[in-house]
């Protein structure tokens, strides 16, 4: 049977690619711009594009924050992307409102270098500090090379978390692991092969 995913619908974010990314893969997709939106479903996935308080306060006034938050926490299957991560988290430097705080960190802007360019953009590896056996990183190497656009990182010591780590200039949080919890910053979609093979292992991981 079809995985159905619902796909969140903030007003902003790289929807159709990740859309056809999913479908592509024979997944059920449906976009939710509100909790009444949603059916029958077996994961949610959050892409983000756009600002994190115009997130925020658009996921607030819908009360789809309150859909993620309890999604997380009953431990059902969800992956986050760039500011879906971001999020997940205490509060960004991005903006003034909070994150929804399902995990203890803060979002941090990249410190200002001559010899880096912000934001930060294109193909960078991905070390994912997993049992060689884990599911997120099936029939991929380690590193391997995904594609990014931001400009602000998580900072996290969350001891809950397995984090995936990236180096510019220093080394930064790239993604987080978390049971059925997925968040990355970099891009599957944007990021070929390598990204399709990371949302098949996702969908093939939702019992």
């Amino acid at each position: 049977m079809a995985r159905r995913i619902a796909v969140i619908d903030y007003g902003t974010g790289n929807l159709k690619s990740v859309v056809k990314a999913f479908e592509h893969l024979g997944a059920s997709v449906s976009l939710i711009r509100k909790p009444e939106d949603v059916g029958e479903i077996d994961a949610i996935v959050f892409p983000g594009q756009g600002s994190y308080d115009q997130c925020m306060n658009c996921i607030m006034q819908s009360g789809l924050d309150l859909l993620v938050k309890n999604w997380i926490q009953d431990d059902r299957p969800f992956f986050g992307i760039c500011l879906g991560l971001q999020v997940l988290f205490d509060s960004s430097e991005e903006g003034k409102l909070p994150g929804l705080g399902l995990f203890k960190g803060h979002v941090r802007r990249f410190s200002p270098s001559p010899e880096l360019k912000i934001p930060h953009m294109g193909w960078n590896a991905v070390y994912w500090n997993l049992p060689k056996d884990h599911w997120i990183s099936n029939n991929l190497d380690e590193p391997n090379q995904f594609y990014f656009v931001h400009s602000y990182k998580v900072v996290t010591t969350d001891p809950k978390l397995t984090k995936f780590h990236t180096s510019y200039g220093e080394t930064f949080t790239s993604g987080i692991s978390y049971s059925n919890c997925l968040a990355t910053q970099f891009h599957p979609e944007k990021s070929q092969s390598k990204g399709i093979q990371l949302y098949r292992n996702f969908l093939e991981n939702i019992s």
